[in-house]
């Protein structure tokens, strides 16, 4: 069994490999489904890599604040989920449970609701303390969402003062516990007043480092900064800036923190491999897996209509109507869409056949665990298993190949051993 290295000293890890030429951009993926943790750790255990689930509020949260819309996990029952998986895959590697966007208005009830600054902190505080009782690796302390604000981007003196006050309360109550160190992310990668240059990133190191060590607490281990990427409809609309992420990347050095970027999915080979160059330490990947996992899943449904219409089954299930029905009601996918459509409704959109293909791809993973959607899933499992496909291996293995592609291009084989060999050192 590997020892498990602390994720800050992983990452410090890896900023001293790259002294050395070995240069690796981990991978933070999106837990959208077990289906998706089970490709996670075959993957990790043949390859040699560290795993980084980044759970989101809406993703994974106490049930006291509405739970998770992903198979129903709270903190404690996903950490207990993972390690099973884990387990059953026989993986001894090393892996971290890391909360994506913790913070006031990270869920998009209390957003909508305009709750105020009290009210959000209080409940931020009560979910990150979850997630500190859980075993998290990482929080993400993300104060960026004011309801209040215009285009809803917090002015960069609250986001400081925010920061600062929640990662206390996290290292007061992590210590009360006799726990061990965590990691934190910090930072936003809004294009609308983010960090987007060199100026404005170390200003804001600089800002928080003086606050951070006159309460003795720890500088972050990941500072978010914005790349230039963006997600829109399933594809990458962004324009990855390379030079800019040097420059990000080599400032966030300086203080002993790596770059971490969001929204990498679906970005082709070329930018990939670039990223490593970056001298970016991680880089967040999950709608794209969602998208991946509903399209092999009626990828599954076309092949049980076609055993339907040659007679080999009596019956198939109603998985294609259901998905669509649900995912348009549950209303996620409006934030995905672009131009005129930003303003389409639920009732709308079950008129607009036009928009089924899109919903299903960028929504379908947000109700795999309705209760209705389960059953057709699992009655297409059944018919197609009793004619000899593996159903679920074949969600699994097409789930994979996106992650195959992070692996190669961001040289992520072989990085837990050289990680483990440096913090030996």
């Amino acid at each position: 069994m590997n020892v498990k290295v602390p994720i800050k000293d992983a990452i410090t890890s890896m900023l001293s490999l790259q002294d050395e030429g070995r240069y690796s951009t981990l991978v933070g993926i999106g837990p959208m489904s077990p289906n998706l943790l089970r490709a996670s750790f075959e993957l990790a255990r043949d390859d040699d890599f560290p795993l980084m689930f980044i759970a989101s509020r809406n993703q994974v949260d106490n049930d006291e604040l509405g739970g998770g819309y992903v198979n129903g996990w709270n903190q404690a029952r996903f950490a207990s989920d993972i390690k099973k998986i884990a387990n059953e895959v026989e993986f001894d590697g090393i892996y971290y449970l890391c909360r994506d966007h913790g913070g006031p208005w990270q869920r998009d009830k209390e957003r909508n609701d305009h709750l105020s600054l009290e009210a959000a902190m209080k409940i931020a505080k009560q979910s990150y303390l979850a997630d500190i009782e859980a075993g998290f690796d990482l929080l993400m302390i993300d104060p960026t969402k004011d309801p209040f604000q215009i285009g809803k981007v917090v002015n960069l003196d609250n986001v400081i003062d925010w920061t600062v006050e929640l990662i206390e309360f996290c290292e007061t109550e992590r210590k009360k516990r006799n726990l061990p160190e965590i990691g934190y992310e910090v930072g936003t990668e809004e294009t609308n007043g983010g960090l987007t240059t060199t100026d404005k990133y170390e200003n804001f190191i600089q800002r928080l480092k003086a606050k951070l060590d006159e309460r003795q607490l720890p500088m972050p281990t990941f500072i978010v900064g914005q790349t230039g990427t963006l997600i829109r409809i399933g594809q990458q609309i962004g324009q990855w800036n390379y030079e800019n992420s040097v420059e990000l990347s080599t400032m966030a050095k300086k203080y002993g923190v790596g770059l971490k970027e969001h929204n990498a999915d679906y970005l082709d080979d070329v930018t990939l491999l670039m990223q490593p160059l970056a001298h970016i330490t991680a880089a967040n990947v999950a709608p794209q897996y969602g998208t991946v996992e509903t399209r092999a899943l009626l990828h599954l449904y076309e092949v049980e209509q076609r055993l339907l219409s040659n007679g080999l089954i009596e019956e198939s299930s109603e998985l294609y109507r259901v998905l669509l029905y649900k995912a348009v009601m549950n209303g996620r996918w409006s934030k995905w869409l672009q131009g005129a459509d930003t303003n389409v409704t639920t009732e709308q959109a079950l008129k607009r056949p036009d928009l089924y293909d899109i919903i299903l791809d960028v929504a379908g993973h947000y109700v795999y665990n309705e209760p209705e959607v389960k059953a057709e899933i699992q009655k297409m499992y059944r018919n197609l298993n009793n004619h000899h496909i593996d159903a679920n291996r074949y969600v699994v293995e097409r789930i994979k190949d996106p992650i195959r592609q992070y692996i190669t291009t961001l040289n992520l084989t072989g990085l837990t051993t050289a990680i483990q060999l440096k913090n030996n050192h």
